[in-house]
């Protein structure tokens, strides 16, 4: 009976290292899955949101693989972004750290905000007033902030947040975007460090590219970890939406 057990427990071993090894697979060549700590692309993604990113979109560098390995040289199978995608990156300052915000700027773009409307290529972008958000601050109190749909260039529509239109960074320089690099922002844009802010953040390598949002799998208003209060905490109404 001795060899059976040990042939048995062998074999188990095997199926769990195949497992881990599918499953790192898929991680690194299909969709990886990121959930949102910060409150910077408020409208679209909440915190507690959890979504899967296509690692296909834009092909794949050193920063698609485990532990960001250096066996990619700069990126095979590319195809470059659109504008509007919202986009996982490493932070180009640490080349560690995991954002996600929404392209804005494509390389030789040139970006501005003038009291809180974003030009392209010097041209503003459409901006339409939209209801506004209502939310809860963390003393429990409900706000309203003001909503726009601001449509890019190309047709692409989505939701920003703006609740004041005179803090500092929300008039500023003209950037120019490099080659092979994008200009990002969060939708929520008075509450985002994004390439505004060149110490921070600043435009994003092509190389750092990680994947694009595609969809939300999971939501809680709260910790994932406090399942006793799913009933009242989970937000049904965001499993399996779209990411625009």
């Amino acid at each position: 009976m001795a060899p059976k057990k040990t042939s048995g427990f062998a074999e188990t071993i095997k199926t769990v290292i195949y497992a881990i090894l599918i499953a790192l697979a898929i991680r690194t060549v299909a969709y990886e899955p990121f959930n949102i700590p910060s409150g910077s692309m408020i409208p679209t993604l909440l915190i507690g949101d959890y979504l899967f990113v296509s690692k296909f979109s834009y092909g794949y560098s050193r920063y698609s693989l485990p532990f960001s390995l250096p066996l990619i040289p700069e990126r095979v199978f590319f195809r470059e972004p659109t504008r509007g995608d919202v986009t996982v990156f490493k932070l180009p300052t640490d080349n560690r750290t995991d954002y996600i915000k929404r392209v804005v700027g494509l390389p030789g773009d040139t970006v501005q905000l003038r009291n809180s409307v974003l030009y392209i290529n010097g041209e503003p972008v459409k901006r339409q007033r939209a209801e506004d958000l209502v939310e809860r601050d963390g003393a429990g109190k409900f706000r309203r902030i003001p909503r726009y749909l601001e449509t890019f260039p190309n047709g692409h529509a989505h939701h920003i947040t703006e609740a004041t239109e005179d803090s500092p960074s929300d008039t500023t320089d003209v950037y120019t975007v490099p080659p092979k690099h994008y200009f990002v922002m969060g939708d929520n844009r008075d509450r985002s460090r994004d390439s505004r802010f060149l110490d921070e953040v600043g435009t994003v390598p092509r190389q750092n590219l990680v994947g694009r949002a595609e969809f939300l799998f999971f939501s809680v208003d709260g910790k994932l970890w406090e399942f006793w209060r799913w009933p009242d905490s989970l937000r049904f109404e965001r499993f399996f939406k779209a990411i625009e």
